[in-house]
C-alpha cells in the first residue's frame, strides 16, 4: 500500500518502495545530535521516548474515533439511501433540496468551509451524484 507523505512545504510525495521520501531524514546522520544513534520511535518522528509514548496514545485514540466516524459514516448512507428508496416508492421526489440544504447549513455553521465540504460528501454518499 503507498501512503502520500504531505512534507512542511505542503507538497505531497510518494516514497519509492523501500526508500525514504524526499526529506525524510535518514537516520543518525540527519538528525540533530545524530551522532549519539538516537532514533524516532518507530512512525513517531521523535526520538525523545516520553513524546513517542505519548504520540502513541493519542493516535491510538485517534484511531478508535477514525473508526468510529467510518461506522458512522456507513450507517449514515444507509439510513439515507432507505429514506430515498421508501420516498420514492410512496410517489415522492428523489431528492428534498430544503433538506439537503438544511443539512449543508448546519455542517457550515458548525465547521466553516470544511463543514460544507464535509456535508457535502455526506450527502453523496446517502443519494449519490446528482
Amino acid at each position: 500500500m503507498m501512503t502520500d507523505v504531505v512534507e512542511s512545504s505542503g507538497s505531497v510525495t510518494r516514497p519509492e518502495a523501500g526508500r525514504p521520501g524526499p526529506g525524510v531524514p535518514s537516520f543518525p546522520a540527519d538528525v540533530p545530535g545524530g551522532d549519539d544513534g538516537a532514533k524516532p520511535a518507530a512512525g513517531t518522528g521523535t526520538p525523545e521516548p516520553a513524546a513517542a509514548a505519548r504520540i502513541v496514545e493519542i493516535r491510538e485514540r485517534i484511531d478508535e474515533i477514525d473508526r468510529a466516524l467510518i461506522e458512522l459514516w456507513q450507517e449514515r448512507a444507509r439510513l439515507s439511501q432507505e429514506v430515498g428508496v421508501t420516498r420514492m416508492a410512496s410517489g415522492g421526489t428523489r431528492l428534498v433540496l430544503s433538506r439537503e440544504r438544511a443539512i449543508l447549513e448546519r455542517f457550515r455553521v458548525a465547521l466553516g468551509a470544511d463543514g460544507t465540504q464535509l456535508a457535502l460528501l455526506l450527502l453523496r454518499a446517502g443519494r449519490g451524484p446528482l
